[in-house]
């Protein structure tokens, strides 16, 4: 299995007590989208190709389509974290078109070269938007499509699953339950903000498509919760939530010792594994639906 070291745009810039209250005051300032390249594809020898859809509100998005080796067992759409952009994303799941999975990488509007504004709202029509467009794909089995979300990209994924019956399985690497929570922890964090933490994240961030409310809507569909308990920017206690709230079908690893993305990088011979496996079950229960 091949092995792509991250960038790990997430970690460039530390998260100090001014962002953190920033973050905390307005909403739009929870994203941290980045025109930045920081990696590409052709540095890792990885066939590619440069896409765009438009979302239901009329976004451009951009996208990387990243081909199956061989006759494709499903398609992985990948719902990025918050830093970057996908020049700094892809190679999370850049090991999968080598285990038979097409995927495609897309940025939220706002990131990378995608139009417009971030917006909580808007990230969920970039979703949809992702979704439709890998399900128009004539060289897609439509019945095969999984979602795969890290960090912000669980919370997003997890969101557009509760709202859709056509996905065979979605599975989320440290997610946050709940937007409030999640800064809430953050400011809890640092000395500065700790005593105010509650307060301000509650008047400072709205509340709306949090996972932690639309979690129970996305059964039938098989969910998958992959979590390290050291993680430090989303608690793993968020993903036992999900897992409690949730309906069946429902898997919940939580890893120790591994950090936030820790489990397909440091841990990848335990991790990658664990993956694969949930969705070989996705699309091969998915086969026997579709007869």
């Amino acid at each position: 299995m091949k092995t792509y070291a991250p960038v790990r745009p997430w970690a460039l810039e530390p998260l100090n007590p001014k962002i953190l209250l920033l973050m905390a005051l307005f909403d739009s300032q929870f994203y941290r989208p980045s025109s930045k390249q920081y990696d590409a594809p052709e540095s890792h020898g990885l066939r590619y190709d440069a896409v765009e859809f438009v979302t239901r509100d009329g976004v451009r998005l951009s996208a990387w389509w990243f081909p199956a080796e061989g006759s494709a067992r499903g398609t992985v759409i990948h719902f990025h974290g918050n830093a970057g952009n996908i020049t700094g994303h892809f190679v999370q799941t850049a090991w999968l078109p080598s285990a038979a999975y097409n995927v495609l990488c897309f940025d939220y509007r706002g990131f990378g070269e995608s139009e417009g504004t971030v917006t909580r709202a808007g990230t969920m029509l970039d979703a949809h938007a992702a979704i439709d467009y890998v399900l128009a794909r004539e060289d897609v089995d439509s019945a095969r499509v999984l979602l795969f979300g890290q960090s912000l990209g669980g919370a997003v994924a997890i969101g557009a699953a509760a709202e859709r019956d056509d996905l065979a399985g979605v599975a989320v690497d440290g997610p946050f339950s709940d937007y409030q929570e999640e800064v809430r922890w953050m400011l809890k964090q640092q000395w500065l903000t700790r005593g105010v933490a509650k307060l301000i994240s509650r008047w400072g961030i709205s509340r709306g498509q949090d996972p932690i409310d639309c979690v129970h809507r996305v059964a039938p569909t098989p969910l998958f919760l992959m979590h390290g308990k050291e993680d430090r920017i989303c608690p793993w206690e968020m993903s036992q939530d999900l897992y409690d709230r949730a309906n069946e079908p429902k898997g919940l690893w939580l890893i120790p010792g591994a950090g936030h993305y820790e489990a397909l990088n440091e841990m990848a011979d335990i991790g990658r594994p664990k993956l694969l496996q949930f969705f070989k079950s996705c699309v091969e229960a998915a086969k026997i639906k579709c007869g």
